[in-house]
């Protein structure tokens, strides 16, 4: 999985129908009606987010399926979204 910034991922997140609640210091909190929970995106201009918190955040928003080791990430959520336009 290739990383991308947290800029990045709050665009993802607001395309998928999360918004931005508050921002605290350098961290985006987000929400979306009918999911409990919050996901917290750390912003520091265009770095990288480790893998790990970015699988972790992505699990969180429900975006994680269909992710593959080889494609990047931007790749695999495009094709996502266009399935879910044809739908």
């Amino acid at each position: 999985m290739n990383s991308m910034s947290g800029k990045e991922l709050t665009k993802l997140l607001e395309r998928n129908g999360w918004i931005l609640l508050r921002v605290q210091g350098s961290h985006h909190i987000y929400g979306k009606p009918g999911i409990a929970s919050r996901i917290s995106v750390p912003i520091h201009g265009n770095k990288g987010l480790k893998v790990g918190l970015l699988r972790h955040l992505l699990k969180t928003a429900g975006l994680l399926e269909g992710l593959s080791q080889e494609k990047p990430v931007d790749e695999t959520l495009d094709e996502q979204e266009d399935r879910k336009e044809s739908e």
